[in-house]
């Protein structure tokens, strides 16, 4: 399976949500970046992904974006194929 890495907040109800569709998918392992327990959190996220909001997901080196993203691919059948491409 592919490495999941997720930035994300205690409190946004997207990251909840997403972490909740990834473990349902068989994800066991998240990488979790907690952007609100750093300094400067908000800009390192930005300058990783481009973005400001949580949650921010990349399956492997492709970067999803965002909650919405997530559960779109999902949706369409793109997410376990993605997750499982080794």
């Amino acid at each position: 399976m592919q490495p999941v890495k997720i930035y994300t907040t205690a409190t946004c109800p997207y990251c909840i949500r997403a972490k909740q569709l990834l473990k349902a998918r068989g994800v066991e392992a998240l990488d979790e970046i907690r952007i609100d327990t750093l300094a400067d959190g908000r800009a390192l996220l930005a300058q990783v992904t481009g973005r400001r909001t949580v949650p921010q997901i990349y399956i492997g080196t492709t970067h999803v974006g965002g909650c919405d993203d997530l559960v779109a691919l999902d949706g369409r059948g793109g997410l376990l194929p993605l997750l499982h491409d080794d």
